[in-house]
């Protein structure tokens, strides 16, 4: 029996099938679109909003010879359009003021937004990657990561 959720781009931990460039990226904007909801005109922003915020939390278990593995899935999802990466951020409150610059709403409105964008990051993940994304958050964001299971 297959571990996918309901519309879910791929299987969980299932190595994606070989594709053209930013095709997992554009398979992630539109499972959040469709399947989480996300307004269709935020989604982009909010997602590499969010994924560039957790690339940068990410603690490199890499050599030059051997890239993260984690932070190479996590970057297949990002658009091949990505503009200049967003600053470093530790609370939830820093993380919020940059989706909502990324956006262009208001910090208060945008939990739902991260929130969402997480959820969907889980259902991408295996249930060890999601778990090594969520031990590397400051705790406050690690609350937040949960709530989405």
């Amino acid at each position: 029996m297959s571990d996918t959720p309901p519309g879910n781009p791929q299987s969980r931990g299932g190595k994606p099938s070989p594709s053209r460039p930013g095709a997992q990226a554009a398979s992630f904007l539109t499972h959040l679109s469709e399947v989480r909801k996300v307004d269709a005109r935020l989604t982009e922003a909010a997602a590499v909003s969010v994924i560039t915020a957790l690339l940068q939390r990410l603690e490199p278990e890499e050599t030059p010879e051997t890239p993260d593995p984690l932070a190479l899935k996590l970057l297949e999802l990002l658009p091949l359009s990505l503009s200049a990466p967003v600053a470093a951020t530790e609370a939830p409150e820093e993380l919020f003021v940059c989706v909502s610059r990324a956006v262009g709403r208001d910090a208060s409105e945008v939990e739902p937004l991260v929130r969402a964008v997480f959820q969907g990051l889980r259902e991408y993940l295996s249930e060890a990657e999601a778990q090594e994304v969520e031990r590397q958050l400051s705790w406050d964001l690690q609350h937040l990561w949960r709530r989405t299971q």
